[in-house]
């Protein structure tokens, strides 16, 4: 296999479908351009491969991006547009929310909408609140979006190429520390399906269940607990939504707990709707109350040791896993 940061698994994923279909094209900011003149991030050479008629250039407006992407999707194309940051999701969450999720369902089904929103996300940069704030669960509250949040090169280059042929929105977020991370990626076309959770580590005194760049985490947690005779499952939910809850519910059947664990804020996170679900559906398989993870309910600081403090770690982690067993 070759050996990809997950920008370059996405640039991998984007040239694929740009040559299979010449309906995709991209647009954003300083796509395929000066900003993203790094070979480890998801646009780069782009421009040069496809030309300025499918990777466009936009203005410094998330709105006008977004707005463009609707027009597109809804004229037959399928635009793949780029939201620099997350937080900056909300400046084009009129035309996501208000009329990408729901033209679809207005149309009686007749119309598609095929369009992917893509959304650099993560603390650790020293970018400040107003870069590094984890909205997912603000999306995935929306009906209509698909929210994927992958945290493999492999998995991001198959949720990838999935999304870009679905015929509704999807919200697909990248954790930029993943940009960095090498990982193995098969060469061969592949696609992965929306909506379908992975065992990541099988276990069977605890399960975790997380997504994105906390994966990591989540696996240097298990090893340091598996010296400590405790094999810890980990659910890695690649997208938020539609949500695969039989994986979640089969696994804390099998071991009886569960911690959920996520880098964005506790209150409202996304956290708190797999703990209902479990609630709801799996109580009499609890063993213990349930435990989430996450970050604190305050701004993501830019201040290098105050920024380690919001992001959760595998001592977090561990901390909880020994509280409910």
């Amino acid at each position: 296999m070759q050996t990809l940061g997950l920008g370059q698994a996405v640039n991998q994923a984007l040239r694929e479908e740009m040559h299979r279909d010449p309906n995709v094209f991209i647009a954003g900011e300083g796509v395929g351009v000066d900003i993203h003149d790094n070979p480890v991030f998801p646009t780069f050479g782009l421009l040069e491969a496809f030309g300025p008629g499918r990777v466009k250039d936009t203005p410094v407006s998330e709105a006008a991006i977004a707005g463009l992407a609707v027009g597109a999707a809804e004229a037959g194309l399928r635009p793949v547009i780029e939201i620099m940051f997350n937080p900056f999701f909300t400046l084009a969450s009129d035309m996501i929310v208000n009329h990408a999720a729901k033209l679809r369902y207005l149309s009686g089904g007749k119309s598609s909408f095929p369009l992917v929103v893509r959304i650099k996300s993560g603390a650790g940069f020293g970018a400040g609140c107003q870069h590094s704030h984890n909205l997912e669960a603000w999306a995935a509250h929306c009906p209509g979006l698909k929210v994927v949040m992958p945290a493999t090169s492999a998995d991001a280059k198959g949720l990838l190429k999935s999304a870009i042929r679905d015929n509704n929105p999807v919200i697909f977020i990248e954790h930029m520390g993943l940009y960095f991370a090498k990982m193995p990626v098969p060469e061969d076309d592949y696609l992965i399906p929306l909506g379908k959770a992975e065992i990541k580590r099988p276990g069977k005194d605890l399960t975790v269940v997380t997504w994105s760049g906390m994966l990591g985490v989540a696996v240097k947690a298990a090893e340091k607990l598996s010296q400590e005779n405790i094999e810890t499952e980990i659910v890695d939910l690649r997208t938020l939504t539609p949500l695969d809850k039989d994986t979640i519910l089969a696994s804390v059947k099998k071991t009886g707990r569960l911690i959920v664990l996520h880098e964005a804020t506790r209150t409202g996170g996304f956290g708190g709707e797999i703990a209902a679900v479990v609630m709801e559906q799996g109580f009499t398989y609890l063993k213990a109350p349930l435990r989430r993870v996450t970050g604190p309910d305050i701004p993501v600081p830019a201040s290098p040791p105050l920024e380690k403090f919001y992001i959760p770690d595998e001592e977090n982690l561990i901390q909880a896993a020994r509280e409910i067993l």
